[in-house]
């Protein structure tokens, strides 16, 4: 059974070798033949010195072939692959002994291969087969390259414990490594791999890899030659990867690149061609290494060549669409300056997916095999005539749609988001916007969501799809522990963003939790030694199954005990409980179009105070009560993926409003203090005051007790100051206000990987009864990272980086901020992406941004605005969600402050601007 086994190892290594080196010939290697001739009994006729012609050999019966030498693969699988066969008739010298060299050549694991008769008994002839097998690789070690850099040969060159060490493995590797640095502008590097025999492993050798890297090599020159048309500097603007060494571009460093440097020629000639220079060319280019310099000197020699313009344009072979209709969407009129680029984008812009181009035209009607060519028919006096020559075939039908890699999330998850049905006509649009629904999910790797063709078959007009997709992860642990606010604090949040409810009884679905069904589930505990949150919500993105309406729910529960901040004292007798609950409803539209969501929701907030000062409220004891009605309307259209958007938008306008309880609870807001009911009482010790009357407790007084005045007393209540804390205790009984919200985020390629965000925002917060006035909470915060600590006003905290949190919002004479009731912030941020892997998603950013808040309506002034800028880092892991950091400079002072806010670090935990 061991030799079984053996031999079935063996014989697979052996076909892996073969099919890698199926091309490798014996002739490449030294490959010694040696047939000697031991003639025995009737054949000593023959002598050991005549040589037996290659055409006049004898044919025996082939009795056995013996494999001598030291090997480590089994001995009949080397005979087996050598096609030989105990008893088959062989020729003596002879075509089969040829092949079966040539064949254990090819198979890239013998450095010698031997023949040799061992005896001739009657027609029977025995053959040693000697063979010398390639040495293995014991260790490698890398000379001159980081430990890093070290693994990625390794790892990229299959460098492994019992390689086989071929000529072709090590110039491969040799290649492989100067190729990559030359990548990186290292031209001069030099690669030398040294083997040495391993004395402590039989066959093994031991392997030293040498990397001189050298000097990176910058360009320091590029002439053109010929160009009138268009100026020498904007052709090198035009050369994007191969740049002349600035030492003040320090984004794009000089370095010489073949292939980019190829690419950059080719763009320079469509930069004539956009211009009429259809003829345009590059002649003659020279690339001059000046050794001393380590530089490159490069000169482009340019034929421009006339300049044309477009005739007239004939569109044959349409039948779905009129010559006006594609000749609008061509866009293109007699006379224009002929662009050959602009032309071939109209008929197909293979830049965008999505574009608006008489290729997707079809693609989005059905007619999957159309073939749409420009051809030029007739050139006179510099005017180029066409003929879009149409190919539309049958419309074609998707059959078959499947996803494969889903090992985590349910089928239906997926399915219920693709726009390609069965059945359905074929839209190329559909097929794009699957992707993008897909990746926003974010359950799979968007950047990996590869749709493949299959079964594609113009004769029955069908075409099946396949998805294939790699599952990330999607579940967020959040644990966090520090000093602040007089005492620990410490967090533990759970997100699990591809729950599954209805298995949360099933023991078989806890690995570690039942997945796969789309839902969200997040818990939140905070606590410190004054203060204690909990919070729960659950979100189902198909409530009911069958439609794409998300339903969510939300508790919460927060108790803050007071505390001295100095002696860090706690009364627990001192308290305010929070209880916070909601429910939600949001359906996807179809009309504008699928893009849109209506969401609207019920928040209901309590707030019980028990002998709890605190600045929001005057009054220590007593409730207030918030029940509010949500409804937003969002189109969102980013994508593809929702960490690292590259094109769409997402605009939504919100509203929050509660019930205007003023019109109707019969209450005069205006006249409240004038009442009974809310007038001051004094409940203190006895005292005498100015006009030299004894106050007892429950007396009125003309004004509030205080350290620097004495109040006196006054005998109806009509002259008595009213009590603050029972006129506000009645206005926060039931809060009334509204709340309107608008947010602007587009997002823009803007070359290759470089992506700009646009965003704007405005906030505004309201009364319905002017006498009631606008309520201290839901107020707007602006300033800082956002992440400002845990507060019970319900604020909304607005980033605006470069300054401290909170700063840029409205203050009493104390410097205590009260918070806007209006806002407006633009920002515009660069994002190029350093990794999009699914085990870490990293970019870098550069912005500027603007905003302002205010106490009032009357205040705003729209551009009057704080300004900042700066740059910062991304990185968001599937397992701690998105982490950052900031470095913004704010160009002006902050209310009460005279400098400009200067240099501010921004922490960035959950959240993005």
């Amino acid at each position: 059974m061991r030799l079984s086994l053996v031999i079935k190892k063996e014989n697979v290594d052996l076909e892996k070798q073969a099919n890698k080196l199926n091309n490798f010939l014996v002739l490449n290697r030294s490959i010694k033949l040696v047939l000697t001739f031991i003639i025995l009994g009737t054949f000593t006729q023959i002598k050991a010195q005549d040589r037996v012609p290659f055409d006049q050999g004898k044919k025996y019966i082939l009795g056995d072939v013996k494999v001598v030498g030291d090997i480590s693969f089994n001995p009949q699988t080397v005979v087996t692959f050598a096609g030989l066969e105990k008893g088959q008739e062989i020729t003596i010298p002879g075509e089969q002994i040829s092949s079966s060299i040539k064949k254990l050549g090819k198979l890239g694991l013998f450095d010698e291969i031997a023949f040799y008769i061992n005896r001739i008994e009657n027609d029977s002839i025995f053959l040693d087969l000697n063979i010398k097998e390639l040495p293995k690789i014991s260790q490698v070690k890398f000379v001159g390259v980081s430990k890093s850099k070290t693994e990625s040969f390794i790892k990229d060159n299959g460098l492994t414990k019992g390689k086989i060490v071929t000529e072709n493995l090590i110039t491969t590797t040799k290649n492989y490594i100067e190729k990559k640095y030359k990548k990186d502008g290292f031209f001069n590097t030099k690669v030398n791999i040294i083997t040495s025999k391993d004395t402590t492993e039989i066959n093994h050798v031991n392997m030293v890899v040498k990397v001189d890297v050298g000097d990176k090599i910058k360009i320091y020159k590029i002439d053109f030659e010929g160009n009138k048309e268009i100026p020498s500097k904007k052709l090198l603007s035009s050369m994007k990867n191969t740049k002349v060494k600035n030492s003040i571009n320090f984004l794009k460093r000089s370095k010489f690149i073949e292939d980019k440097y190829q690419e950059d020629l080719e763009k320079i000639v469509s930069d004539y061609k956009k211009i009429g220079y259809r003829d345009a060319r590059i002649v003659g280019d020279s690339v001059a290494y000046n050794e001393k310099n380590n530089a490159i000197y490069i000169k482009i020699k340019v034929e421009e060549g006339l300049k044309y313009y477009f005739g007239d344009v004939k569109f044959i072979g349409n039948t779905v669409y009129s010559d006006e209709g594609l000749r609008s969407m061509l866009g293109i009129r007699k006379g224009d300056v002929y662009n050959g680029v602009l032309l071939q984008e109209r008929i197909a812009d293979k830049s965008k997916p999505d574009g608006d181009d008489i290729t997707n035209l079809y693609q989005n009607n059905g007619y999957l095999f159309s073939n749409i060519n420009a051809v030029e028919t007739k050139t006179t006096d510099n005017t180029i005539d066409f003929e879009i020559r149409i190919t539309e075939g049958p419309i074609a039908y998707f059959n078959k749609i499947t996803v494969v890699g889903n090992d985590k999330t349910n089928d239906k998850v997926i399915y219920r988001e693709l726009r390609t049905k069965p059945g359905e006509k074929y839209n190329k649009a559909e097929l794009v916007r699957t992707i993008r629904e897909i990746g926003q999910l974010g359950f799979f790797d968007p950047e990996k969501i590869d749709p493949k063709f299959k079964n594609v078959d113009s004769g029955a007009g069908t075409v099946d799809i396949e998805y294939n997709v790699v599952e990330k992860g999607a579940s967020q642990i959040e644990l966090q522990g520090g000093y602040g606010g007089g005492g620990f604090v410490g967090t533990l949040g759970l997100s699990f963003n591809n729950f599954s409810a209805k298995n949360m009884f099933n023991k078989e679905a806890y690995h570690p939790l039942p997945m796969g069904d789309g839902q969200k589930v997040a818990l939140r505990l905070q606590a410190s030694s004054y203060y204690r949150t909990y919070s729960l919500s659950f979100s189902e993105p198909w409530f009911g199954g069958k439609k794409p309406v998300s339903f969510s729910t939300s508790f919460a529960f927060s108790q803050q005990y007071s505390s001295n901040y100095q002696t860090q004292q706690i009364d627990k007798s001192k308290y305010i409980n929070i209880l916070s609950l909601s429910v939600g409803l949001a359906k996807r539209l179809t009309v504008p179009d699928d893009f849109f969501t209506l969401s609207q929701s019920l928040r209901f907030q309590q707030y019980d105070l028990h002998n709890y000062y605190y600045g929001l409220f005057t009054f220590a004891n007593g409730s207030s009560k918030n029940l509010s009605y949500n409804v937003g309307l969002t189109r969102n259209s980013k994508g593809v993926n929702p960490i690292f958007p590259t094109y769409g938008a997402e605009f939504s306008v919100t509203g929050e409003f509660t019930l205007p309880y003023s019109l109707f609870n019969g209450i005069d807001y205006a006249t409240l203090g004038d009442q009974e009911k809310y007038k001051y009482i004094y409940s203190g010790v006895s005292y005498v005051d100015s006009n030299d009357r004894v106050v007892n407790s429950g007396d009125y007084l003309d004004k509030l007790p205080s350290s620097g005045t004495v109040a006196n007393k006054v005998d109806h209540y009509q002259d008595a100051v009213a009590d603050p804390a029972k006129v506000d205790q009645e206005k926060y009984k039931w809060l009334e206000y509204y709340k309107v919200q608008f947010t602007g985020d587009w997002f823009t390629t803007l070359y290759k990987k470089l992506v700009l965000r646009s965003l704007v925002q405005f906030g505004f917060l309201g009364a319905y009864n002017q006498d009631r006035g606008v309520i201290p909470f839901e107020r707007y915060y602006l300033g800082g990272d956002g992440m400002a600590g845990s507060s019970i006003d319900g604020r909304q905290n607005i980033q605006l980086r470069g300054y401290e949190n909170g700063s840029l919002t409205p203050a009493n004479s104390n410097g205590d901020a009260y918070g806007a009731t209006i806002y407006n912030k633009f920002s515009l941020e660069l994002r190029y992406p350093i990794t999009l892997k699914a085990a870490a998603s990293i970019y870098a950013l550069a912005f500027a941004e603007a905003g302002q808040s205010y106490a009032s309506l009357s205040d705003y002034q729209p551009f009057n605005l704080a300004r900042s800028s700066g740059v910062g880092l991304r990185v968001f892991m599937p397992a701690f969600g998105l982490l950052g950091i900031d470095f913004g400079y704010g160009y002006d002072a902050v209310p009460g402050a005279i400098q400009p806010s200067g240099w501010q670090t921004h922490f960035i935990i959950g959240q993005q601007f």
